[in-house]
């Protein structure tokens, strides 16, 4: 029969949700028609000793030739946020097709349509709803499950007779218990089997993992003989010791029994009061005591109680539900058993609230059995609940101000953070207002003062910002590649640039700065992919030790030219970090900060550096994008190339770890080499560049590339790019089985020795030019207020010497002049200068003579 209205009851925090599906009055002429899904919030007032509707909510369904119907209603955990919810199955059916939506119901009363379905068959058979949320069901002996995250009907590979329960077991995540045929062992003889060994493996329990689809063995839950006769289960608790699964459950049979198991084996039984045992579940008491309720057909239930044994505590007749929450607010749970009441429509009209100990209401009648109506003990009950209340409220209070000081710690974090970005980018932090903070200020504060403002601006506009050409992202294996491309009229040095990745969000718990490691890749037109990682082994300690005699001299043997490789080169800076740690905040975004060293020439001859910081712009990762593939490496054939973007390859190559091979033979050429990469590593080169190649090998080796460079057809250099040392082993192996006996490989330090030894002239250039414009700066010389000889003798006279020496007094004037000068050399021998001074110039020789000799030792 077709019902107008329809009753869902569930428990909640406390409330009972009362959803009610109803059909308004049809409007004649009107083709559409309605649906309503109504939810009502009942809680419990004490001292009226009724249930009261605290909100209320409506959800809208077009009914047009349908019929829409509950299936029925539960409480599962959002995956999207880990809360738990109300959700209610709905059916809509037309014909023979069955529409089937899940609907979650949030604090402010909003149906949320989680997903929906259609089959061509009506669920009639073990429907249950678990978290995700997800919906499972029993059809034809085959267990059916659909999850919103997947929004597809997927279907179990197992044949099975019944679902007693499904719910969340610790290591397994969600689990479904059932019943299904007994699998005989193949080497057996089912001959030998005795009728009651047949009777006892005619069936069997088992355990399903829904997540990682692995079956459990059902001998953990309980003995395969009790298969036969159990209906219903409810775990009450589940375990791993010493990676063995602990499992406390209890369960009802058809021959009217309850059962308690615990890890595989019955340890309690219990006869049942009534017929017909159809579904059980558990409450925990204010004392620890573990009640088990049990409900039965034609509207009987019961509750046994487990202490020394397992015994019948009470029972009632004419159940319409039963529910277990903490409807009192006390911190247990308390049943709630609401009764048939036809004289009344209200479902919450007749109903009994206890935990059987000191908690009775009946429908609006307060009475206590198990307590002594002795007026002592109720005074001393009452004075003790109110001491606890006194101990709750002075808890919360300190809860309430330790929040309060979490609070204040974190914004005080948040600001010391803004206060270090502004510092590093020389802008003038403004602190906030005392009334933001709750603060009460002693001075008279100056609300926005204009020179702060233009001050502010003005640093800002100082920021060289269009150094910067583009902002990229890529996902490699574990790690997170933030990639930014300088302009080529960027003409910063490679040691002076680095990356920094700050995130958005306000984190208590985790500072929003993030460690990754900065790596600067310089890509030439020839592509010479030069991986600068921001940490190196130190050399030995080395000195070279060079005399100057002019600054022209030193011109005229190394022409000055900028660091780096080749001129026309684009460098692109990158940064590396830990990807796992991000994805745990599902959605991130951070701002990718560029530092970098200005460098300039000062009034006293020695280079300044003026530490600078851009902000390149904001990049956000969410876990749907990596699960979706958008910032993945996409590394393809496209005929005899592999055909990677330039922002492919640079993530690639910054994830990977360098080696550099000499390979040398002196009876052979080295032809098996080209071979082995385009043969056996299945090598084809890259589209925007043929020097290095691409590994598509499947397997470990898959990703490697590798670059091939002959110096003469009897030696060569590869360098390596690979994830780990594995993998280096690997090529390595499958190498030296196609090179000549004859062959010597010598691992390098560095890179090809031509280019490691044009960075070594550049380097002991730039040692060359600081220590000689160290001690002939201007600063030095103005110490004494001496002069050098070179300028001296541009002080002399330009007039020429022959008539100098034609007079007597032109022979004085010069004979003083030559002393003056005598004068000076002698004592511009035993010069002195500064403290400060001096240190300043042993600081930038000593930076200058540490890059040379980390050059030199990587070249030996």
């Amino acid at each position: 029969m077709l019902l107008s209205e329809q009753e869902q009851l569930l428990s909640y925090n406390g409330e009972v949700l009362v959803f009610q599906l109803s059909k308004p009055k049809h409007v004649e002429g009107a083709a559409d028609k309605t649906m309503n899904l109504c939810v009502r919030r009942m809680v419990f007032n004490r001292d009226t000793k009724v249930f009261v509707q605290k909100s209320s909510g409506a959800f809208s369904m077009h009914a047009s030739h349908s019929k829409i119907e509950m299936i029925c209603c539960s409480c599962t955990t959002d995956s999207r946020t880990g809360i738990i919810l109300p959700c209610i199955l709905m059916k809509k059916k037309k014909r023979n097709n069955f529409n089937y939506i899940l609907l979650l119901l949030h604090s402010s009363n909003q149906f949320e349509q989680s997903f929906h379905f259609k089959l061509d068959y009506e669920l009639k058979e073990d429907i249950m709803l678990f978290a995700g949320p997800s919906v499972l069901w029993r059809h034809i002996n085959k267990l059916f499950y659909i999850s919103s995250n997947t929004c597809m009907v997927r279907s179990a590979p197992l044949q099975l007779s019944s679902v007693v329960w499904t719910g969340e077991i610790v290591g397994e995540g969600t689990v479904v218990l059932g019943i299904r045929t007994a699998c005989l062992p193949e080497s057996e003889d089912a001959d030998e089997f005795s009728t009651s060994d047949r009777a006892i493996w005619g069936s069997e329990f088992f355990g399903y993992a829904v997540q990682t689809q692995r079956m459990l063995t059902g001998t953990c839950f309980m003995p395969h003989a009790y298969s036969r006769v159990v209906s219903s289960v409810y775990v009450c608790k589940s375990e791993r010791l010493k990676n063995q699964l602990r499992i406390s459950l209890v369960a009802i049979t058809h021959k009217n029994q309850l059962i308690w198991f615990q890890n595989g084996l019955p340890k309690g039984v219990c006869e049942l009061p009534f017929e017909k045992p159809c579904s059980v579940k558990t409450a925990v008491t204010s004392s620890n005591d573990l009640l088990i309720i049990v409900s039965f057909a034609f509207g009987n239930s019961c509750v046994v109680q487990r202490r020394d044994s397992l015994q019948v505590a009470s029972k009632c007749q004419k159940v319409k539900c039963v529910l277990v929450d903490d409807f009192i607010g006390s911190g247990s749970e308390q049943l709630l058993l609401l009764f048939k009441d036809d004289s009344n429509t209200d479902v919450l009209s007749t109903f009994k609230i206890t935990d059987l100990e000191g908690v009775d209401y009946a429908s609006g009648i307060n009475f206590k059995h198990d307590v002594p109506a002795t007026e002592g003990l109720q005074e001393n009950g009452l004075l003790t609940v109110q001491a606890l209340e006194t101990r709750l409220q002075a808890g919360f209070t300190s809860v309430r101000e330790l929040q309060q000081h979490l609070e204040l710690q974190k914004r005080v974090i948040l600001e010391s953070c803004r206060a270090l970005i502004d510092l590093v980018e020389e802008r003038t932090h403004i602190l906030p207002k005392a009334e933001e903070e709750g603060l009460v200020s002693l001075w008279d504060d100056v609300e926005n003062p204009p020179h702060s403002l233009s001050k502010e601006k003005s640093l800002a506009s100082e920021v060289p910002e269009h150094f910067t050409e583009k902002l990229w992202q890529r996902v490699v294996g574990d790690s997170l590649v933030v990639g930014v491309k300088l302009t080529e009229s960027c003409h910063w040095s490679l040691n002076d640039v680095s990356l920094s990745l700050v995130t958005d969000q306000d984190f208590s718990s985790i500072s929003p700065i993030i460690k990754c490691q900065s790596k600067i890749i310089k890509l030439n037109k020839a592509f010479s992919a030069l991986a600068v990682s921001s940490c190196q082994i130190e050399p030995p300690p080395k000195r070279i030790k060079l005399d100057l005699h002019s600054k022209d001299d030193l011109k005229k043997e190394f022409p000055k030219r900028p660091s780096g490789v080749h001129l026309n080169g684009a460098k692109t800076v990158i940064a590396v970090t830990s990807l796992s740690p991000l994805l745990a905040f599902h959605h991130v975004c951070c701002a990718v900060l560029l530092h970098a060293k200005r460098r300039k020439q000062g009034n006293d001859g020695l280079q300044e550096s003026k530490q600078i910081t851009v902000l390149c712009g904001k990049i956000v990762l969410s876990l749907e994008d990596i699960s979706n593939g958008r910032f993945s490496v996409k590394m393809l054939r496209d005929n005899s190339y592999c055909a990677g973007t330039m922002e492919d390859i640079l993530a690639v190559l910054a994830t990977a770890v360098r080696f550099s091979f000499q390979i040398m033979s002196s009876d052979w050429t080295l032809t098996p080499v080209n071979s082995w990469l385009l043969g056996e590593m299945e090598c084809t080169p890259f589209k925007e560049c043929h020097d290095n190649i691409f590994c598509h090998k499947a397997g470990n080796l898959y990703g490697t590339v590798f670059k091939w460079s002959l110096k003469n057809p009897f030696e060569g250099v590869l360098t390596i790019f690979c994830r780990n040392l594995t993998v280096l082993f690997q090529c390595l192996h499958s190498l030296t089985r196609v090179l000549p006996p004859s062959c010597r490989v010598k691992l390098l330090r560095s890179g090809r020795k031509s280019v490691l030894t044009e960075q070594l002239a550049l380097a002991l250039e730039k040692e060359m030019l600081t220590s000689k414009s160290s001690f002939f700066s201007k600063e030095s010389k103005a110490e004494n207020n001496l002069t050098w000889g070179n300028e001296a003798g541009k002080k002399i006279d330009n007039a020429p010497l022959a008539s100098l020496l034609d007079t007597e007094e032109g022979v004085q004037k010069f004979r003083k002049k030559l002393q003056n000068e005598r004068e000076e050399s002698v004592l511009s021998m035993n010069q002195t200068m500064s403290g400060a001074l001096y240190q300043k110039i042993a600081l930038k020789i000593a930076e200058a003579q540490l890059s040379s000799d980390m050059i030199v030792w990587r070249l030996s």
